[in-house]
């Protein structure tokens, strides 16, 4: 996946926008239904699919999987304030830590910011005091998610880009 900090900005059209609509909504379907249901050549659907894969609009088509269903209901959110210059080698220690499903580095208070799931409260704890022990940790500060309000989305914002194409 591209880097968010080198990622340019491509312009999506309005057949962009039709084609991540039916990849988010149905994301089973083969290339060759989605050809069909957008009234366009493979060829030309395909080609659209494999610039937008090289360009880092498309960046997975893996299935979605459900940390809670894998026996880990519990998410927090870990600010970790790390020692001047380690910041890489905490990040790279961060990557053996299989309950941390996501890590960023951040601006304010702390210097990343990681999303933990866990088994239930004592393993969170677990989890925490290994992040702690790591090398150039300094302190870590975890807040706890109680329930999900808006569920991991991206198509009112692939609305969004294509209404803004449209317009121009």
């Amino acid at each position: 996946m591209a880097d968010p900090g080198t990622w340019g900005v491509m312009t999506v059209d309005e057949l962009d926008t039709r084609i991540l609509r039916l990849l988010l909504e149905r994301p089973r379907t083969s290339v060759r239904e989605y050809a069909r249901i957008l009234g366009v050549a493979r060829g030309t659907l395909q080609a659209r699919l494999d610039r937008m894969e090289r360009d880092g609009v498309i960046t997975g088509t893996g299935p979605a999987l459900s940390p809670a269903a894998l026996g880990h209901p519990v998410l927090a959110f870990v600010h970790i304030e790390v020692t001047q210059g380690h910041l890489d080698e905490v990040g790279d220690a961060l990557a053996a830590v299989p309950e941390i499903v996501e890590a960023f580095s951040i601006t304010g208070g702390g210097d990343l910011l990681t999303r933990v799931v866990a088994r239930d409260a004592g393993h969170l704890e677990d989890v925490i005091q290994q992040l702690i022990s790591l090398p150039g940790v300094v302190r870590t500060r975890t807040e706890v998610a109680l329930r999900e309000r808006v569920p991991h989305r991206l198509l009112p914002l692939v609305e969004s880009v294509g209404r803004s194409a449209a317009r121009k």
